[in-house]
């Protein structure tokens, strides 16, 4: 496969499934600089997916989501190519190696948006930790990266584990210990996310995490932990930030 002939193949694809009007809201919605041709993401998915359909080598597929994610338009990134990227290094995770953290890594140190770091940090960094011991141990060190985009992706990187129902409590204790403080929404909701996806499998973990630290803890880390909780356990933690709050 020639990477650079097949990612202008689907940038043809993507551009004539595009309307200016779904561009236009897309740019104000991600605030966004990149060029946008407004494709429906089930739309890029879908030509991502048809990409890779068929024997791909890992070579191939590192080749073809590095060449889409390079694309510019009209000197500016685009954002449906980035978008098809990660679709196709998501859809292909299992061909990938540990040391693939880094293409990752690189990728979201190159966003500066939740629309292209939630899905790297959930579909292929979270993937490579179920699989590998070594990813988990490189969350350990961007956990107090100066990047808020790559601490926020140590936290969300955890999620594909507690869906599976074999979450990494003592990551998730410390890295919630280390990032409670943190005044940046983007960092108190993806806490709160985790939180409250593992409140879906065990309640009582939560309530235990979260009762000592209500003095810390934000308010919109706390509106997403307690949503799935007991509501007699939701409205006592809610309660004790509230005084906790007060007295501050």
């Amino acid at each position: 496969m020639n990477a650079a002939e097949e990612a202008t193949r689907i940038v043809d694809e993507l551009r004539a499934l595009g309307g200016a009007e779904r561009a236009e809201y897309e740019k104000r919605y991600l605030k966004s600089d990149f060029t946008h041709f407004g494709v429906p993401m089930p739309a890029i998915r879908k030509v991502a997916v048809a990409a890779v359909r068929g024997p791909r080598t890992r070579e191939d597929v590192l080749a073809l989501a590095e060449s889409l994610w390079s694309v510019t338009e009209n000197g500016r990134p685009l954002h449906e190519a980035r978008m098809a990227s990660i679709e196709i290094l998501a859809r292909e995770v299992d061909l990938l190696e540990p040391g693939e953290v880094a293409v990752a890594e690189r990728m979201i140190r190159d966003s500066a948006s939740w629309a292209y770091v939630d899905g790297l940090a959930e579909k292929v960094v979270g993937a490579l930790v179920r699989r590998f011991p070594e990813p988990a141990e490189v969350l350990d060190r961007w956990v107090a990266d100066p990047y808020p985009w790559i601490r926020r992706t140590a936290l969300l990187a955890l999620l594909p584990g507690i869906r599976a129902g074999n979450p990494d409590l003592d990551r998730l204790s410390r890295y919630g210990d280390a990032l409670i403080e943190e005044t940046g929404f983007f960092i108190r909701k993806a806490l709160g996310w985790v939180l409250r996806e593992l409140s879906k499998k065990d309640p009582s973990w939560v309530r235990a995490w979260v009762e000592p630290r209500v003095a810390r803890i934000s308010g919109v880390t706390l509106r997403e932990a307690v949503r799935h909780l007991p509501a007699d356990d939701a409205a006592r933690l809610k309660a004790a930030y509230e005084k906790a709050r007060q007295a501050r």
